[in-house]
This record gives structure tokens, sequence and C-alpha cells, in this order.
């Protein structure tokens, strides 16, 4: 992968900045801290599917497309970037940036459970009052549409399997609607309505 005409954004600048000491595992980088003033468009783009594209062409290279996760932000204008101290690029989102792929309930069933998700790309998250779980419904079909929070404003959209195994667990509203949901951290995540 290259840099489009006019823009800086190289990979060998990116490496550098995602990993300072070429050591993959460790904190993620700071990109909320990054402001650089350079912003440009170089055709990134991740499908609905989880896929990274640029350019037209797909990125097949799984630890490529694991490094450029590491450097993703949402900003507060909805629009995704990927960022280093230097520049940063914008990534067009077909839907959410991660796929919940994933799903694993601990401690006792009801309001003191914890339910964690593992996405695609290998970010756990779990569900609770900092990572707060939503289920949008088509108006026209009625299809659910869950996500969780993973980081900053990046979600991920919980693949139909996860969503199922959710559905399994789920229990009646506490606020006696007819609603059910999944409790975890102690909150509890409405999923849609029990008929």
């Amino acid at each position: 992968m290259t840099s489009s005409p006019g823009s800086s954004f190289g990979l060998e600048d990116t490496l550098k900045a995602i990993l300072p000491e070429g050591k993959f595992a460790g904190p993620l980088p700071p990109v909320h801290l990054w402001n650089p003033q350079k912003c440009g468009d170089i055709g990134m783009e991740i499908r609905a599917d989880g896929s990274w594209w640029h350019e037209g062409g797909r990125i097949t290279r799984e630890r490529l497309v694991k490094l450029f996760s590491r450097i993703l932000r949402k900003d507060e204008d909805g629009v995704t970037y990927l960022v280093t101290p230097y520049e940063k690029v914008t990534v067009q989102v077909e839907d959410a940036p991660f796929l919940a792929v994933r799903v694993d309930r601990t401690g006792e069933p009801g309001p003191d459970q914890s339910v964690t998700f593992l996405t695609n790309l290998d970010y756990q998250t779990t569900a609770g009052p900092d990572a707060p779980l939503r289920v949008e419904t088509a108006p026209a079909t009625g299809e659910p549409s869950p996500y969780v929070l993973v980081r900053g404003r990046l979600e991920a959209k919980l693949t139909r399997p996860v969503f199922y195994e959710l559905v399994d667990m789920a229990v009646p509203a506490p606020d006696g609607t007819d609603r059910l949901g999944i409790w975890s951290r102690g909150v509890f995540f409405p999923l849609g309505p029990a008929a």
C-alpha cells in the first residue's frame, strides 16, 4: 500500500507511529491526543462485512488491517479517520468499523453478570456503563441492527450468531414493560419486544 499523490501518509511513517518500538502487542497509540493539521483522503474504506479496502482493492494482509485498526478514530463530526501524529486520512465506514464475532457471559445470570464481546480484529469490550449496547430497528423491515461500543466512538456490529446468543440469554425488562434485554455490569440493555 502506498500513498496517493499529494499525500504524505506513507506506510513507513504510519508503522513508526503505530509501533514506535516495533512491537505489535501493548497499549493502543494515544490517537485521541493527536491533532495533526494535515488531512487527506487515500481511498480507505471499511465495508459492512468488516473487510478493509484501499483505492478499490481489498487489503488482504490481516496484520496490516490490525495495525491500521490501532489508529482508527471517529470524531465528534461522525467522520472516521486513520490518525498519526503527522496526518489524518478519512476512512469511509459502510456500517461499523468492527464486527462482534463472539460473546461470553461471566458471573451469575442477572444484574451481576458481565457480557464480553470479541471483535473480528481481536479487541474485547464488556458491555456496561462505559460500553453501551444498542439495537437499531429498520422501520420498513423491523430488522434489528445491534451494536456495542469498543472504544472512543468506534462500535462493533454484532454478527447474527452473536445476536442470537444474546437473545437466548435475554430476560424481561426490570421495569415491567414488554421488552427483553440483557444485563451486563449492572446495566440492562433492551434488545427488543418480547413478542
